[in-house]
C-alpha cells in the first residue's frame, strides 16, 4: 500500500473546532494569533519575541542542573535562538504513541525553521505537575498476533500530589516482556525500558530518560516544571497572576461564550470560583477556589497578597499552563493535538493579558502504521482505513461482504431491484383498487425488502464463517488499526512499534514526519 493520508473529519470523534483550525482557518482566526501554514508567520513571531536575557540565562542553567550541558542548550544560550516546544503527561512507558509523534514533529519544525533563518531548537515539556494517576499508570502493548495487553503499575498512589514525583514500585518489565511475545525486537527494547524505568525512579525522572534515550540524538531538549530552579523561574509569572484572577477569568467565560456563539465547544470549563492555580504542599497537588477576593482550600483562606508570597509552591491549571510555559521558554510555536489546540483557543486571551503575544500553534503529525500483513489484507479486500474505524463487527461485515462469490451477489441484487420494482408495482395496482390498502402495501413491501437484505448479510457473514483465515485477518486489522475503537496512535505505546521493528523506528518516522499537510497519515513500515 502507498502512503496515503486521510482528512481528519473523515475520523470519528474529531471536533468541529479541530476541522475548522486544520482546513478552515479564517473561521477560527479569532481564537488564535497566527496561522499554522505560512512560514512567514513562524518568521514573523521570531522577530517579534522579546525574551529577556536574564530569563534566558537562568533557563539554560536550570535546564544544565536537569540534564547536563549539550549542543541544543549551547544553542538555546544564543540570544537570537527560539524554541518549538511541545508536551505530554508522564506516562508509564512513555504514554500513548502520539507522544513520539509530537517530538518528532517539533524537531522538524525546527530544522526547517533553522533552513529559513531562524536559530531553533525542539524542547518538550513534561506535564511532572498533573495530578491524575490513572491517566498515566499504564499502556497498552501487543505481540506478535496483534493481541492488545494492558501493562499497568502496582500499588502506585498519587495522593493527589503530582505524578511526576511518584515513586515507580513492582515495576511490571517482566510482564512486559511476555506481552510482547515474539516481537523481534523485544530483548532490545525491554533492555532499554529496564534502565530507565528503575525501581525507586519516578513517573517523571523514567519517562525523561527513556526518552532521552530513544530521541536524544535529535537535540530535543527536555523540562521538568517541578524542578526548584525551574520553580523559581516561575514564580514571578504566578505571583503577577494572583491579584489579577478575577479578571482573568471573566476574560475565559467572555472567551467560552464566543467559542460556543460560533458552534465550537470549551475543551475546559470554567467556573466562577475557578483560581487557574493549585496549591503545591504537603506531597499534594490542591486546586484553590477564589471568592470574595479570597483563596481558598478546605478550612483555609489566603489574601493575594499572602498567596503571592507562596508563589514557588503554585501550579498553573490546564488553561494557564501554555502562557507559562511560553513565559519560561523563548516558544515561537507550540506543537499540539486535537484537545490542546481546542483549549489553546480559549488560553488566547490569558497569552494576550499576560504575555503580549501568542506562540504558532502547529499540529503534530497523526500516524497509522502498518505492517505488510495489514497492507496486504487491506488490499486483499479493497479496505480504506476509514472502513476500519468502526465497530468491529461492520468491519467483518465489509471483509465478509467481498467473499461472498461475485455471481451469488449479482444474483442476490438483481433479486432485490426485480422484487423493488415488483412491489412498486402491485402497490400502485392496490392503491387504484382501494387506497385504504395503500399503507399496508408500503409495510408489507418494507418488510420483505427487509428480508432479502438479511438474507444477503446472512449470506456475507456465513461466507466469513466459512473462510478462518478472513475472520482472523478481519480481527488483526481491527486490532492493529482501531483497538477498542481507538484510533492506535491513541491507545497503544510507542513501545510494540519499537519492539516490532526497531529501535532506529523513530529514524524513519522522523523522515516520514512532514510540516505541509495536516492530514491523517497511514504508512507501511
Amino acid at each position: 500500500m502507498e502512503p496515503s493520508c486521510v482528512r481528519h473529519n473523515l475520523i470519528p470523534g474529531t471536533s468541529r473546532l479541530f476541522e475548522d483550525f486544520l482546513y478552515d482557518f479564517d473561521r477560527v482566526a479569532p481564537f488564535y494569533s497566527h496561522p499554522f501554514s505560512n512560514f512567514e508567520e513562524f518568521i514573523a513571531e521570531a522577530k517579534a519575541l522579546n525574551y529577556p536575557a536574564d530569563r534566558r540565562t537562568r533557563l539554560v542553567s536550570a535546564l544544565r542542573e536537569q540534564d547536563g550541558q549539550s549542543a541544543g542548550l549551547s544553542k538555546l544560550a544564543e540570544p537570537a535562538t527560539v524554541a518549538v516546544v511541545t508536551g505530554q503527561q508522564v506516562g508509564l512507558f512513555s504514554g500513548p504513541a502520539y507522544t513520539i509523534f509530537k517530538a518528532l514533529t517539533a524537531v522538524k519544525l525546527a530544522a526547517e525553521l533553522e533552513q529559513h533563518g531562524v536559530p531553533a531548537v525542539p524542547v518538550f515539556w513534561l506535564a511532572t505537575q498533573d495530578h491524575d494517576i490513572a491517566e498515566v499508570d499504564h499502556a497498552w502493548v501487543f505481540n506478535e498476533q496483534l493481541t492488545p495487553t494492558r501493562i499497568s503499575v502496582a500499588n502506585t498512589v498519587a495522593g493527589g500530589g503530582p505524578v511526576g514525583e511518584v515513586e515507580l514500585r513492582d515495576l511490571p518489565l517482566e510482564e512486559l516482556r511476555r506481552a510482547l511475545g515474539e516481537l523481534p525486537f523485544a530483548d532490545e527494547v525491554t533492555q532499554r525500558l529496564t534502565c530507565a524505568y528503575q525501581s525507586r525512579a519516578s513517573f517523571g525522572s523514567a519517562f525523561r530518560v527513556f526518552l532521552k534515550d530513544l530521541l536524544g540524538r535529535f537535540g530535543l531538549l527536555f523540562v521538568d516544571p517541578l524542578k526548584p530552579a525551574m520553580r523559581e523561574l516561575s514564580a514571578p509569572f504566578l505571583a503577577g497572576v494572583v491579584p489579577r484572577v478575577a479578571e482573568l477569568v471573566s476574560r475565559l467565560q467572555n472567551r467560552n461564550k464566543e467559542l460556543t456563539d460560533a458552534g465550537y465547544h470549551n475543551q475546559v470549563h470554567v467556573e466562577d470560583e475557578t483560581s487557574l492555580l493549585f496549591l503545591l504542599s504537603e506531597g499534594k497537588r490542591t486546586a484553590l477556589r477564589f471568592k470574595d477576593g479570597k483563596f481558598a482550600w478546605k478550612d483555609r483562606q489566603l489574601d493575594a497578597c499572602e498567596l503571592k508570597a507562596m508563589a514557588t509552591d503554585l501550579s498553573p491549571n490546564a488553561l494557564l499552563r501554555p502562557v507559562m510555559q511560553d513565559y519560561l521558554l523563548p516558544t515561537v510555536s507550540y506543537v499540539g493535538g486535537p484537545a490542546e489546540i481546542a483549549y489553546l483557543a480559549q488560553s488566547q486571551v490569558l497569552y494576550q493579558e499576560l504575555l503580549g503575544r501568542m506562540p504558532v500553534i502547529f499540529p503534530r503529525n497523526s500516524f497509522t502504521l502498518l505492517d505488510a500483513r495489514a497492507t496486504k489484507l487491506m488490499n486483499r479486500y479493497g479496505l480504506h482505513l476509514t472502513d476500519l474505524l468502526d465497530f468491529q463487527e461492520h468491519v467483518k461485515g465489509r471483509i465478509a461482504a467481498r467473499l461472498v462469490p461475485a455471481g451469488l451477489v449479482e444474483h442476490l441484487e438483481e433479486l432485490e431491484r426485480s422484487t423493488s420494482a415488483a412491489l412498486e408495482d402491485a402497490q400502485d395496482s392496490l392503491a387504484k383498487f382501494d387506497p385504504t390498502l395503500q399503507s399496508a402495501a408500503k409495510k408489507s413491501s418494507a418488510k420483505i425488502l427487509y428480508q432479502i437484505h438479511r438474507l444477503s448479510e446472512k449470506t456475507a457473514r456465513e461466507t466469513l464463517r466459512r473462510d478462518e483465515r478472513a475472520a482472523q485477518g478481519a480481527e488483526y486489522l481491527i486490532n492493529l488499526i482501531y483497538p477498542h475503537r481507538r484510533l492506535q496512535e491513541r491507545f497503544y505505546s510507542i513501545v510494540p512499534f519499537l519492539a516490532k521493528y526497531g529501535l532506529d523506528l523513530p529514524d524513519r518516522l522522523l523522515a516520514m514526519t512532514q510540516t505541509q499537510c495536516p492530514d491523517h497519515t497511514v504508512r507501511t513500515i
